[in-house]
Parts: structure tokens; sequence; C-alpha cells
């Protein structure tokens, strides 16, 4: 239905309320020409005279009186409602309603998406997070109000658009998480450019604390796939119905930051960037019934900076990370696997650089996954949109699972996690996670923890 026969259709409506015939339709009479427009009635006048006949003609009138101010407030109501939708549909604002599916094609969690719903003018969502940590060691437990985010975001008009990420961390540290500009040139194919999340994993650009299971982020997620990992760039987009695509240019990582537990220390976060090396990064995901999507992502480019130099050679420092993944939530069952892997260029001159020597190097090789299944125990019955959902996630993860001769590999960085819990969503938008997570490996170092975490999004 075309928006002028839309519009169309309302003026006839508000016409027809009002009580009037449009200018030019036909008379009820058969004669040709336009409608004249009667006065309406109103009241007869009351007889006036002595007896209860008098009264209750006059009773009878004012209810009728009473009647027509009501029946007229109401109509005054509808005509207001329909001149809003008029006028809404004349400037071209309509309202776009997006499925959890459509925005992870675009690369959205569901809050993150609130500038791709409304018409033109701002947008405001968010999500936070508090999380308690108690070790079965001396450490010292932990209780940290870990993130606070406000999404804010602008549509120029149906086919430009800012959306940001506002992110303040353990209630002091203030981060920009992203900050784009898209372009959209059809409803499924896009322009985007900024400070962009990297499209990689299950966890990094879908962070929102309602969105992911486990009171902490899969820890394949943290030191393999950096989550959360932003770079600035730019690239394209596309989110069919069944595939998405999407694919940037981005600043490298810097490779000095690396260490024998991974790439996390190499993000540089979008600020001041150093982009001698720059990478690519794309993701193709299949959704083949909603609900359920399966498939890969890809990043590489150097990670040296120009800064890594030995014996007067600048080395690269290619970085090369994959993974596969899938996830089906369908009739209360949530299921996810993730299997990623990072291979590192020339990391003999980098831990010389580094000054890292023995079991303490940066791996050639690291390789982290998981498999995790969690079901809503309430998701068949009427529970009034309340959620329980026992899980529990199996991961193994390796920063070390390669190195170059010379270097030996540490035990300690070779560790499995066993995480047991339970998630309780008392609406949608608000969850508390309580789980226990017990870690292995070959010589006894690892530090298992029970956690709590309480978060919401809106």
């Amino acid at each position: 239905m075309t928006s002028m026969f839309r519009f169309g259709l309302f003026v006839f409506m508000v016409s027809v309320l009002a009580g009037v015939a449009p200018v030019g339709a036909a008379p009820q009479d058969g004669s040709s020409g336009p409608a004249e427009l009667e006065p309406v009635a109103g009241p007869e006048p009351v007889a006036e005279g002595p007896g209860e006949g008098g009264s209750e003609s006059a009773l009878a009138a004012a209810a009728a009186s009473g009647e027509q101010e009501v029946d007229i407030e109401e109509l005054e109501r509808r005509i207001d409602l329909l001149a809003e939708e008029v006028e809404r549909l004349r400037s071209g604002e309509a309202e776009v309603d997006l499925t959890d599916d459509q925005t992870r094609a675009r690369g959205l969690a569901p809050s993150a998406a609130a500038a791709y719903r409304g018409g033109t003018g701002v947008s405001i969502a968010g999500y936070g997070e508090m999380l308690y940590e108690n070790y079965a060691s001396a450490r010292t437990s932990q209780f940290d109000y870990l993130r606070a985010i406000l999404y804010a975001g602008y549509r120029f008009n149906d086919r430009f658009l800012f959306n940001s990420e506002l992110e303040v961390e353990h209630a002091k540290e203030i981060f920009v998480e992203f900050a784009y500009v898209d372009y959209l040139a059809t409803e499924s194919f896009g322009l985007r450019a900024g400070m962009l999340l990297i499209p990689m994993g299950l966890v990094n650009e879908f962070h929102e604390p309602t969105v992911f299971m486990g009171a902490e982020r899969p820890v394949t997620e943290q030191s393999i796939i950096p989550s959360s990992w932003r770079e600035n760039g730019g690239g394209v987009y596309y989110a069919g119905d069944t595939v998405a695509v999407r694919a940037f240019v981005v600043n490298g990582l810097d490779g000095a930051g690396f260490s024998s537990s991974g790439v996390r220390g190499g993000r540089q976060k979008g600020g001041k960037a150093k982009a001698s090396d720059m990478a690519f990064t794309g993701r193709i995901d299949v959704t083949p019934t909603p609900g359920v999507f399966f498939g890969a992502s890809v990043y590489t480019g150097g990670s040296g900076q120009g800064e890594i130099v030995v014996d007067d050679i600048a080395y690269g420092i290619r970085t090369s990370i994959f993974d596969v993944h899938a996830q089906a939530q369908v009739r209360g069952f949530d299921i996810r696997g993730l299997f990623a892997q990072a291979n590192l260029a020339d990391t003999d001159r980098l831990n010389q650089f580094l000054g890292l020597t023995g079991s303490s190097g940066v791996g050639s090789t690291m390789r982290g996954g998981y498999v995790q299944f969690g079901y809503d125990v309430l998701s068949q019955v009427d529970a009034a949109g309340v959620g329980l959902s026992p899980y529990i996630r199996y991961e193994k993860v390796d920063t070390q699972a390669a190195v170059l001769a010379g270097f030996t590999r540490s035990p300690s960085k070779n560790n499995s996690y066993t995480t047991f819990g339970l998630e309780l969503k008392p609406i949608p938008n608000i969850v508390v996670k309580v789980d226990h997570m017990w870690v292995n490996n070959a010589v006894d170092s690892g530090v298992n923890q029970f956690n709590v975490n309480v978060g919401y999004a809106f």
C-alpha cells in the first residue's frame, strides 16, 4: 500500500468520523453535483408546562445533550489521533519493527538498534551490569559495577543515521565503545564508517548482559577474540533475510601489547590508534529459520605498526584470527558453540623485542572453543514473561597451542573451564545470573570462582 493511498484513506476516515461526506461525493438522492452539507440538528425545544410530562421531557433532553457532548469529545479524540497518523505518513517517519534476527544481521544487539527503529531524530537506549566474584583462593573477592552504558543515536533522514555506545567501566573509566555513521542505501545494504565493533564471535557485537548467558563472557571471547574489541575504519554490510555479511577495513592491532595470555593487550580502542598496519575483518552468517544461525568470521592484518624493530629490521607481525560459530534459540532451548584460532607470524622476533623468553613467550598459535547449553524451564507454560534457565558451558583455551623453537609451552596457559549456573529474567529486560566456574590445568594452578551478575537493557 503506497503512502499516497494510505494518506487518502485516512482523509476519508476523518471525513466519515466527522459526519461530513468528502468533497465531490455524489448526493444520496441520486442527483448529480456535489452534496450539500446539512447543519447538524440540535436538540428539539422542550415544551414547558405543568405536570410530570414536562419534567420527563426536560430530563430526556438533558440526557440527550449530555450524550452528545460525550460523543463530540470522543470524536475530537479520534480526529486528533488520525491527524497525528496522517502527519507521520506525510513526513515519511514510519516506525521500523526489527526482529532480533534482523538486528543481529546488522551487527547490533537489541537495545543497540534503537536508532534503526524510530523515525528521524534522537534515540536513547542503554544497558548495565554489576558483577560479584568470589575466588577459591587467597585472592580478595570483588564487587564491581562493571558497566553503565548509554546508546545515543540520531537519524537524520531515511538514508543517514549516527549510532554510538558510551561506556563507563568500573564506575570510573569512560570509553567510546563504538561511534559510526551509516548510509542506508537500501533496506538490506549499507555503508558504515567510524569506530566499529569487530564482527567476530557470539559476544563481541552482542554483549548486552540480557543477550549472552553466563555471569562473565566466555574466556575464548576475551583472550582469542578480545571482546569488547573495536577499531577505527569503514566498510559495508548486507542484512538479508537468510544471509548477513559485514566486511570492514580497520587499523591493525598493536603487537607490542601481546602476551603469553593472548592478544587482548593489542587492542587500540580507537584512541590515536597506530595505523601503519591496517587489517581486514569480515563475517558471514546464515539464518535458515528464525532463532537459528551459523557462520564464520575472519580478521587478518599486520600488528607491528612499524615499531617492532629488531636488528634494524621492522617486522609486520601478521596476525590472523578466524572463528566458526553457531547458535539456536528454539522452544526454550539456548544452544551455542564457537571455535576460534589465532596465528601470529614472526613471534620469535616479537618475543625478542618484548624481552620474553622460555615459557613466558607469545605463542605462534592460540586457540579456544566452547559449547553451551541452556533451557528455559518456564518457556512452555504461562509464566507472564518470566524466564528461568539453568545453563552449563564447557570451554577449552590454550594461548600457547604452538610456540617457535627456543620457547616452551606453559601448562598454566592450557585451561579447561566448566561453568554451571542459573539465569532469572523477571522481565525480558532484566537478568540475574548466578554461576560457579571450575578451572583446571595440568599444574593445578586454576582458581575456581563463584559469580553473581545483575544486568539490564532498555
